[in-house]
């Protein structure tokens, strides 16, 4: 029997900071080998395409920006595994009681890159199934669009750990909490140095062991 096919939609950002809400009983799982995790997920009838991972590179902090950049470089040798990166731009506030001013950075177009993506795959039928991983209410009106225009069309939602989205949830077919599932994180660990094809060795960030 032919396989179904898969593509998954990381929005980076809700993943990472569902691993960092964990606390140190997730930190090492940090040093993902992303598309392996992601085929541990799949079902016997399933085949994963590819994983779409939208993020930004941090602008406030040197070694997150460092660390994040070794991370995508050792995932970027599995050819299923494509990276999309949007921006961050300074964001000025200005607290209302005492006036005391500061800055913060805001991620931007990450959402609208996952949602263009998944439409543009769903409707050139590049997939069978589309999972979104994402606790963010904001994928919903993309999930909307598929289900009002490709109603058979399967989209389900990976919520990350520490996360809840019931509302996203609702509007999906199939909702796992990855939660549930650190035993697979455990056994889709990247080596802790890996060896590029130019001969560059990636290493585990030290703050990730």
């Amino acid at each position: 029997m032919e396989k179904k096919k898969v593509i998954i939609y990381v929005d980076g950002y809700n993943f990472y900071y569902g691993l960092k809400n964990g606390g140190a009983r997730w930190k090492r799982l940090y040093w993902l080998d992303i598309v392996k995790f992601f085929e541990r997920m799949m079902l016997p009838d399933q085949e994963l395409v590819e994983v779409n991972y939208y993020s930004a590179i941090p602008l406030d902090d040197q070694q997150a920006a460092d660390n994040q950049d070794v991370l995508f470089s050792a995932n970027l040798i599995n050819t299923k595994f494509k990276l999309h990166l949007g921006r961050y731009k300074k964001k000025k506030f200005k607290c209302q009681n005492c006036g005391f001013k500061n800055k913060t950075y805001e991620e931007k177009e990450s959402d609208v890159r996952v949602a263009t993506g998944m439409l543009v795959d769903v409707f050139s039928k590049r997939c069978d199934i589309t999972i979104v991983v994402s606790a963010d209410s904001d994928m919903i009106p993309s999930v909307e669009i598929i289900k009002n225009f490709a109603p058979d069309h399967p989209v389900h939602v990976f919520v990350p750990p520490t996360q809840k989205s019931f509302a996203l949830a609702s509007k999906c077919d199939h909702v796992v909490w990855l939660g549930h599932y650190k035993a697979r994180f455990v056994q889709s660990m990247l080596p802790e140095d890996l060896t590029l094809s130019n001969g560059h060795v990636l290493h585990r960030p030290a703050n990730w062991r």
